[in-house]
């Protein structure tokens, strides 16, 4: 999308006047003109963000295909996974960011100046097991082996889970589970290869596990204290404070996001796939993963002190301080921008 100015002119002469074709030239010249006016660069307040390739991520990358409308220009940089972003946060690279909330409750133990103004995707996780195995609930994976990626929703809700069921684990065989920490790409191929025995993924990696046929779902690690893990839309302290007139900005351009997503179901697929996908997402990965994933714009301060209460009960991240959501959890941008826009 270009920030050209679209103007169509119609050349029409008062009834019985015939214009010359010399007569209309400046006139077609002068509406060309204008069509190819675009907004200078200058004029533009560059943004810095953060976000991953997971489905529940398109909200991030389509404010970057509207970011003019709202005067922005958003530079998308990816990352593996939310917690990889932090360190850009901390070395000023990054101004806005998509993050699991696990991330940014880590962030702000460390001392990272973050604010979380909005949630922007509800779910997304699934534990997963391999089709050839008689694995039917979450007692059955007792001996077995769980892979997860580290520093996110996922590993969160796993040790949520099984800790619910009273199976102990490890990074070593000397527990019920076998912890195996691995990126999520890795975790795929390890089921196919049978080095692992299970699982817990984000969409669309759950969703191409489960339709090429080597893992098959064993439930959504939904139902623990922790709920329907939230990822957050969060700012960085700096930008509120020095730019807030940007950061006013960027939340109407998340909110615009997240609306025209939910009201554009074909659209929206047709972007996650060719856009952040290139192709390489099939029409029955999009339908399975968006049937695990909710966008929104809402996150609470109760969410966000689950996710921490469960994040100190199993050891995650370092809390070299106390962390209290509604000293970070801000929604105030967010909720302003959703009642101009007419969401209640």
């Amino acid at each position: 999308m270009t920030n050209a100015v679209r103007l169509r002119i119609r050349l029409a002469p008062a009834k019985g006047l015939r214009l010359s074709f010399a007569m209309r030239l400046p006139l077609i010249l002068a509406a060309c003109a204008l069509a190819a006016v675009r907004l200078p660069a200058a004029d533009l307040e560059t943004v810095q963000l953060g976000t991953f390739k997971f489905v529940s991520a398109a909200p991030a990358f389509y404010m970057a295909e509207i970011a003019e409308k709202h005067g922005l220009e958003i530079k998308t940089q990816l990352f593996t996974k939310g917690a990889d972003i932090i360190p850009a946060v901390v070395a000023g690279k990054i101004d806005v960011a998509t993050t699991a909330g696990d991330a940014a409750v880590a962030a702000r133990a460390g001392g990272v100046p973050i604010t979380v103004v909005a949630g922007y995707a509800k779910g997304g996780v699934r534990l997963i097991v391999r089709s050839d195995l008689a694995v039917t609930d979450v007692m059955g994976l007792k001996g077995k082996k769980v892979a997860v990626a580290r520093g996110g929703a996922q590993e969160t809700v796993l040790l949520a889970t099984l800790d619910a069921a009273g199976l102990t684990y490890s990074n070593t065989a000397d527990a019920d589970v076998q912890i195996v920490a691995m990126p999520y790409t890795d975790a795929n191929q390890a089921l196919q290869r049978r080095d692992i025995d299970a699982a817990c993924q984000p969409d669309p990696q759950a969703a191409q596990a489960i339709r090429l046929g080597f893992a098959k779902e064993l439930l959504k690690p939904y139902t623990t204290p922790i709920g329907e893990p939230v990822r957050v839309l969060l700012f960085t302290d700096k930008l509120i404070k020095e730019r807030p007139e940007v950061a006013r900005q960027l939340a109407a351009c998340f909110v615009e996001s997240v609306q025209w997503l939910r009201a554009n179901p074909a659209e929206a697929e047709k972007f996650v796939r060719e856009k952040i996908f290139g192709g390489q997402l099939t029409h029955e990965d999009y339908v399975d993963s968006m049937g695990n994933v909710q966008w929104t714009t809402e996150v609470s301060a109760e969410h966000m002190q689950a996710v921490t209460d469960a994040m100190v009960k199993f050891g995650l991240g370092r809390f070299s301080r106390a962390v209290r959501p509604a000293d970070y959890v801000r929604t105030g941008l967010v909720a302003e921008a959703r009642k101009k826009m007419g969401e209640k």
